[in-house]
């Protein structure tokens, strides 16, 4: 009698369930009648590989070789399928690709197996941080083949993953990889420990992740470094730090970082140390030009007119005969106008944001001077600065440079050039405060570690880089196999 009640009670679970998955539209039911026995099939047709549907699947569920589920589930050449008892987990199941089998009258048990759709694009060149020399590799959408490209790189049993669900809608899959032995267990113990208590209904993305496990999520400044190569996630795992890997993004995140590897490419580390070391010191020069000249040109104009030399005075009166703004003004007009250019350039497809980036910039800046509205000494001085933000490698940071140009300019028209040593005063001890999972953000600067110099402002050859960088509390501060050394 018992068992009775119990089978009515499992076949009424198993028809609410099935009315229930009927009313999506993109669900598929099938009934076989197989050793006087009904054996029911039903699977997300836009979740599933039909191809392995068809081959995998259902010439075995076909067959009247099984009188159970568990005997179907050794038949099935499909690996991690499952059993399961509740029929509330059955829809769950089915939107990861999975398929159900059920048998009426033989288990109360469900039959999972998994073979989810995935399509995803091929392995492409970066975009973002493309390189003339080096690796053509970069990340894609699709978590296990971005592990792989790493994988393939890193061929030590010591690579190690963990993996995560995070979102409470869209359960994104989260890994953590690091190199055991290597990496400070820490380091590790803190990104497992902020992603677990995520509490986030959705995850689409790395940046996500990004901003919600920042040491401090109101500062301008990316305090984890996200890229899409390959070979720098490899080599940034040998120093010993930690990469959070997300379904569905291209870009992975690294961390523990400090301020100086948001200037310096993946490149450097494939050219001449010596030039590889002019071009960081070019591009610091152009960030800290780009941040101050704009501000300086109007403190100078505003308050401090004895600081013009005498043979650029004539040059810049005559500029600015014409322009009927005072200088904050006219600063503000031709940086929002460089703002929107680019705004409009990134947004617009490929071709047509190029052509407007170009014409539109020379046709605005011509017209502008022509009719008075700025100083042609000052459009030049927008541009270059406009110039040296681009050469900023990593993208978040490049944003986090434009930002803050405008306050300075502020201060810059109400108190000179001393609101200016102000505004550095502020973003400096913001700075030495920030941390990236609990390391300084400033280091080797503060606090000072002149072994950490030897890849900062430049990169010496590798021959002289024998030791990890302190930064990141690495286990085995030597590169070589040995005793190490602390």
């Amino acid at each position: 009698m018992e068992k009775k009640t119990s089978q009515k009670r499992i076949q009424r679970d198993f028809e609410k369930t099935l009315t229930a998955l009927k009313k999506k539209d993109d669900f598929l039911h099938y009934q076989l009648t197989l050793n006087n026995n009904t054996v029911c099939l039903g699977y997300m047709k836009t979740a599933v590989s039909r191809e392995k549907l068809q081959k995998l699947i259902l010439p075995y569920v076909k067959q009247e070789n099984y009188t159970n589920l568990e005997e179907l589930k050794r038949i099935i050449p499909v690996a991690n399928s499952r059993m399961i008892e509740d029929s509330k987990l059955v829809g769950d199941h089915l939107i990861q690709g999975y398929v159900f089998i059920y048998m009426e009258k033989v288990s109360p048990q469900y039959l999972m197996v998994p073979i989810p759709l995935e399509k995803t694009r091929q392995v492409t060149i970066p975009e973002v941080e493309f390189s003339v020399v080096g690796p053509k590799e970069a990340f894609v959408e699709h978590i296990d083949t971005n592990i792989n490209l790493v994988r393939k790189r890193l061929e030590i049993p010591d690579l190690m993953i963990k993996k995560m669900e995070v979102g409470s809608i869209t359960k994104t899959e989260v890994a953590v990889m690091y190199i055991k032995g290597v990496a400070d267990k820490e380091n590790v113990q803190t990104v497992t420990q902020r992603i677990q208590d995520l509490q986030i209904d959705q995850v689409i993305d790395s940046s996500y992740i990004q901003q919600t496990i920042a040491d401090n999520r109101n500062s301008p400044f990316p305090q984890l470094l996200d890229t899409e190569r390959p070979d720098r996630i490899a080599a940034v795992l040998v120093e010993g730090k930690v990469a959070v890997f997300v379904n569905g993004s291209p870009h992975v995140l690294i961390g523990p970082t400090t301020l100086i590897e948001f200037f310096s490419a993946f490149e450097d580390y494939f050219l001449n140390w010596t030039i590889a070391s002019a071009f960081r010191l070019i591009r610091l020069f152009a960030v800290f030009f780009s941040i101050l000249i704009t501000p300086l040109y109007v403190a100078v104009l505003t308050h401090h007119f004895e600081l013009i030399p005498k043979a650029l005075l004539g040059t810049l009166i005559s500029s600015r005969t014409q322009v009927p703004f005072p200088p904050i003004l006219e600063a503000i007009i031709l940086e929002l106008t460089i703002e929107l250019l680019r705004e409009a350039g990134a947004r617009l497809p490929t071709k047509v944001g190029q052509t407007i980036g170009i014409v539109g910039g020379i046709v605005i800046g011509t017209a502008s001077v022509e009719a008075g509205l700025t100083s042609n000494v000052l459009l030049i001085l927008v541009a270059l600065a406009a110039l040296g933000s681009f050469t900023t490698p990593v993208y978040q940071m490049g944003n986090t440079i434009r930002l803050i140009r405008f306050p300075i300019l502020l201060f810059a028209h109400v108190y000179g050039i001393f609101g200016i040593a102000i505004c550095i005063a502020y973003i400096m001890v913001h700075l030495l405060k920030l941390t990236s999972l609990g390391r300084p953000f400033l280091e080797p600067i503060f606090p000072f570690r002149y072994k950490d110099l030897k890849d900062s402002f430049i990169r010496l050859p590798f021959g002289m880089q024998q030791k990890r960088p302190y930064a990141v509390r690495p286990t085995k501060i030597n590169r070589k196999m040995g005793k190490d050394k602390k």
